[in-house]
């Protein structure tokens, strides 16, 4: 009853945002940012066809090469310039949002962690979640166990997973094959570098950060046969350190997670904002996250 509630007022408000004087306003500034789509799987793909669609009608979807070439040639993108990601490799990324984006033609990227690729490893907060599920550790929400995972030392992290793993069944999950994300990368879904294991950056010493991203490369250059250029933080988290090692691979752009239009000519081209988004996000809100008025007022609610 309550979440139906808290829905309907977050249906609603977005409504009521989406037809305010400010929706305009915001609409008409984003004409000349970047909107980087942030996305995770394709669980709505009848969704994500019509996001696809408008994005067609309204926005000039662009690829990570004209990205990379704007960088470069220090040129600003066109105006509406919208770059379609996907982070970790989620199956229905292949399965669903594939066929989407061949059949319209629009280019995307998939950020994808290697060490996944042909096994049945799941992602460690997926893992979690069915650990609690199934009544691993002190009794807390999978919500609070994954903000408390996300905050703490990399060493501590994997510690409590393991802790959380005692006596419980090892949990599976279908990943991607090699010769999917190779399937992926020459059908117009980059496939770049999300790090080896995804791990919080931020939280790791600089041992593990520097064999994060060059374990990482190097297992996507064999899968893939050709480099990767192009990183996303794990869970949007920067660090400088990462930067450098990125820097020192030769890598163009990298990608964070901040839910923000960015230029049309990226100001630092390895801190790209990225706008959070999902495939069952609703038309209005989907409206007025591409404005920026979204964003505008999530920043501000963080502020107060």
């Amino acid at each position: 009853m309550r979440s139906s509630l808290r829905a309907g007022l977050r249906d609603g408000g977005d409504v009521l945002m989406r037809r305010s004087p400010a929706q305009w306003w915001f609409g008409g500034r984003a004409s000349g940012r970047l909107a980087v789509l942030g996305y995770h799987g394709v669980d709505d793909p009848e969704g994500f066809a019509r996001q696809v669609d408008r994005l067609l009608r309204i926005a000039r979807p662009v690829s990570l090469d004209e990205v990379e070439h704007a960088v470069a040639l220090r040129r600003p993108l066109p105006g509406r310039a919208v770059l379609v990601t996907f982070d970790d490799g989620e199956r229905s990324v292949y399965e669903h949002g594939l066929p989407v984006l061949r059949e319209r033609g629009v280019p995307a990227v998939a950020f994808v962690i290697p060490s996944l690729v042909d096994t049945e490893t799941p992602y460690w907060w997926h893992e979690v979640d069915r650990l609690v599920a199934a009544g691993a550790g002190p009794e807390r929400g999978t919500a609070q166990w994954l903000r408390h995972l996300k905050t703490v030392p990399q060493a501590e992290r994997l510690a409590t997973l393991d802790t959380l793993r005692a006596g419980h069944p090892p949990v599976r999950q279908r990943q991607l094959t090699a010769a999917e994300v190779r399937e992926l990368d020459s059908g117009g879904v980059r496939v770049e570098n999300h790090s080896l294991t995804h791990p919080l950056l931020d939280r790791c010493g600089d041992d593990d950060i520097r064999t994060e991203i060059v374990a990482a490369h190097e297992r996507l250059t064999e899968i893939l046969g050709h480099a990767p250029r192009s990183f996303a933080y794990p869970n949007g988290n920067w660090d400088a350190r990462a930067e450098r090692v990125l820097d020192d691979l030769g890598y163009g752009t990298a990608f964070l997670f901040d839910h923000r239009l960015g230029p049309r000519l990226p100001d630092h081209p390895l801190r790209i904002s990225r706008l959070r988004i999902a495939t069952t996000t609703s038309p209005d809100r989907f409206e007025t996250i591409l404005s920026g008025l979204h964003p505008a007022v999530h920043g501000l609610r963080g502020r107060g």
